[in-house]
């Protein structure tokens, strides 16, 4: 494999030498923290950067891999278009449920420290054996090596994903001001490591092989692994285990880690069998919501009505997911096959989102002061509804640009911009805010159950995006342009339909918030913090929705 002279490169090689390029400088960046002396850099402790680039190679190996999953399925491993879809939604919720068992094990034996390493290790393993190509089609024994990598990967987010971005929090004092711009810049961390991720892994794959992708997340991976046993020093404690009673009965580690690897089995079982997946989501699904509503009738009037916000909330979630998803599966292959794009690798499209979130982030979040200082910030549910009718117009948007330039020719690149803008920016009116309101609402005992809750619909979103993208091949299972844009201009109308119906709602909802009887808790915007990994919502404190 020869180097291409800088003479011929094309759109793709200088996209993917740019990513490089922002890869290194921020490594150079690193390498300076890593090398000076004193305990803190720009303010904050060094702990919190090896935390940032620890997340920001995990980021990138996940959504590099992601960005070349459903193409993975479809021309290596040859599964039709529709059942490629199912498989991709059911592995992306399995990623979203697995963080319950890692964040439990750590919170109650392990510590969140220990739990992180274990992850990496995990996800290390799983993201090389995904370079494990085979000679294709389902009839390949290698094919179980693929689904023992996706079981790695699943379980090894589930371990780290829950547990990272507690112990940036775990680096200061609770009342320390400066927690706000430490989850500032590890949220660019993560969303660094996804663009970044995106190009290098889907230029690589796409041009050069499917193991130069996979193995590329895989080596990030890695390297994360490396940067977070190198600077354990850096931590100051953070992140170990919990101290237990003298009269607990002492816990054996390695059962713990026999745990997670019992847990990879059988996630390599259930991607294998998704009609499964989707009976334990609906019944554990209903059995959690209604635990949920069952414990709000013992509770007063105001926690009570607190409560049924929460549930109102927590059941928009997987209507926003199921069609926010789309990207990672019919999306990407609609850019692959029905969009002019050049010479640019589809996959390398993934990273159009992150890169929006790193760009409208800040003026969202100023937005919502500003709106907030004269008294005109949407209240949360009121976000939800904008949200739905964004996630709604994208598709939309997507749709009238395609039959506007004409079925039989590709579709502008620009509508595919367009569609990632409104989906960002739909986003950000619910990701933190859900996040935040969840913390902010739920009752003490009930915190931690109630936040589970909100993933768990996510993991539910994600699978029934898997089955929207099943739907975009009709019956043959093969997608088709027409067969993509009707399922879209469908559930673009009925999600429009159904944010017009929550904005109708809110003022309702808003008042079953009680937010003018809150308890001024000084700890609750740590605690949001703490738990989403991410800064909260401007506009989500008591008084301001």
């Amino acid at each position: 494999m020869g180097f291409k002279p800088v003479g011929t490169w094309q759109e793709a090689d200088w996209i993917a030498a740019i990513a490089a390029i922002v890869l290194l400088v921020f490594l150079a960046v690193g390498g300076k923290v890593a090398a000076q002396k004193e305990p803190e850099f720009a303010g904050h402790p060094k702990g919190l950067y090896m935390l940032f680039f620890a997340e920001m190679w995990e980021r990138f190996s996940y959504y590099g891999m992601r960005a070349l999953l459903i193409f993975y399925l479809t021309k290596h491993w040859l599964f039709g278009d529709g059942e490629s879809n199912v498989i991709y939604g059911a592995y992306t919720a399995l990623v979203y449920i697995t963080p319950m068992l890692g964040g439990y094990l750590a919170d109650r034996y392990l510590g969140q420290r220990k739990a992180v390493l274990f992850g990496a290790i995990l996800l290390t393993a799983g993201h090389f054996l995904m370079a494990a190509e085979g000679t294709g089609g389902q009839n390949d024994p290698t094919i179980n090596i693929f689904w023992a990598a996706l079981a790695f990967i699943i379980v090894g987010s589930g371990f780290l994903k829950a547990n990272i971005s507690v112990m940036v929090g775990q680096l200061y004092n609770l009342t320390d001001p400066r927690r706000d711009g430490a989850y500032t810049i590890f949220y660019m961390g993560i969303n660094l490591g996804a663009a970044v991720g995106t190009i290098l892994a889907g230029y690589l794959g796409e041009t050069l092989g499917w193991a130069y992708g996979f193995g590329a997340a895989g080596f990030g991976m890695l390297l994360g692994l490396i940067v977070f046993v190198l600077g354990k020093g850096l931590l100051n404690g953070a992140g170990e285990r919990p101290v237990r009673s003298a009269d607990a009965r002492p816990v054996n580690e390695w059962l713990l880690y026999a745990i997670g690897l019992v847990a990879v089995g059988v996630c390599w079982l259930l991607i294998q069998y998704t009609d499964v997946i989707q009976t334990l989501l609906i019944i554990s699904g209903v059995g959690l919501l209604g635990y949920v509503l069952w414990q709000a009738t013992k509770l007063e009037k105001e926690p009570r009505e607190r409560i049924y916000a929460i549930l109102f909330l927590i059941s928009l979630n997987p209507i926003f997911w199921a069609l926010f998803e789309q990207a990672g599966g019919s999306m990407n292959l609609f850019t692959d096959r029905f969009v002019d794009r050049g010479d640019v690798p589809a996959s390398i499209f993934q990273s159009i989102n992150p890169i929006y979130i790193i760009i409208l982030a800040p003026l969202f979040a100023g937005l919502w002061v500003k709106l907030g200082r004269i008294g005109k910030e949407p209240s949360a549910p009121a976000k939800f509804g904008i949200a739905l009718l964004q996630m709604g117009l994208a598709n939309l948007a997507l749709v009238w640009g395609a039959q506007a330039f004409g079925m039989a020719v590709m579709t502008p690149v620009i509508f595919v911009f367009l569609y990632y803008l409104l989906a960002t920016t739909a986003e950000l009116c619910l990701s933190p805010v859900g996040l935040s309101a969840m913390n902010r609402l739920a009752p003490k005992f009930m915190a931690s159950l109630i936040m589970g809750a909100w993933f768990y619909m996510s993991a539910v979103g994600n699978f029934l995006a898997g089955k929207i993208g099943e739907a975009t091949g009709g019956h043959d299972g093969e997608m088709t342009k027409e067969g993509l844009l009707d399922i879209y201009s469908l559930f673009g109308w009925i999600t429009i339909g159904i944010g017009v119906g929550v904005l109708a709602l809110s003022p309702i909802v808003r008042r079953w918030m009680h937010l003018d009887s809150l308890r001024d808790d000084t700890d609750a915007r740590i605690r949001d913090l703490d738990a989403t990994g991410e800064p909260i919502a401007p506009g989500t404190q008591p008084g301001k929705a």
